[in-house]
């Protein structure tokens, strides 16, 4: 089955193409489609949605979307669905939903804000939509447990992986192998409910 997904992530292309094989999964990229989405959603689902419909409504054929995010509560749940968007382009601004930050200095500015606090607990989530037509589609969401770690570790992952630390195993999700990470992650885990689904599909 040919699924197109809704986002220019490469990083994410990779990770849910190993997920979903032998399915094949493309980007609007590779279909040569200009494809974008501005997220105004008030949750994770409300932007996977948006992101699916947007998508299918150009391609007419079965489309995956997901949002996903960070959340850490002794910062009130920031930066939640404003993860990829966290700061603003002054670092040593407060704390902002602006854009220009790449994912190094979103991660230092996460840490320059959890300075000095004790609970480090933070959890991931992600959101994920297949959608087969306008009125036919599948959601899964999971969630990853863990703490902010005091500096970033590891070059694997990509995002906050570098300060999310897994205690249980005593490092961070950037320190993983990518097959080790599918099978934990957030993603990993919504993608193989998703990848159940498709496997049992009659289209």
């Amino acid at each position: 089955m040919k699924i197109i997904l809704a986002t220019g992530n490469l990083h994410k292309k990779r990770e849910l193409s190993k997920i979903f094989a032998p399915h094949t999964v493309l980007t609007p990229d590779d279909l040569g489609l200009s494809f974008s989405f501005k997220e105004r959603g008030k949750s994770y689902l409300e932007n996977a949605l948006g992101k699916a419909h947007a998508l299918f409504s150009l391609v007419r054929e079965p489309v995956l979307a997901d949002d996903s995010g960070l959340s850490v509560p002794a910062l009130g749940g920031e930066p939640g669905i404003y993860s990829a968007r966290y700061g603003n382009s002054n670092i040593t601004g407060q704390s902002g939903r602006g854009v220009g930050f790449s994912d190094k200095q979103r991660n230092e500015y996460l840490l320059s804000r959890l300075k000095g606090k004790e609970k480090r607990e933070a959890f991931y989530v992600c959101c994920m939509v297949l959608l087969i037509g306008e009125y036919r589609f599948f959601i899964a969401q999971e969630t990853l447990h863990g703490l902010i770690a005091e500096k970033p570790e590891g070059t694997g992952g990509f995002g906050y992986d570098p300060i999310f630390l897994l205690p249980d195993r005593g490092k961070t999700v950037a320190s993983l192998s990518e097959e080790e990470k599918n099978l934990i992650s957030h993603r990993g885990k919504a993608g193989m409910h998703i990848r159940t689904i498709i496997d049992k599909l009659d289209i």
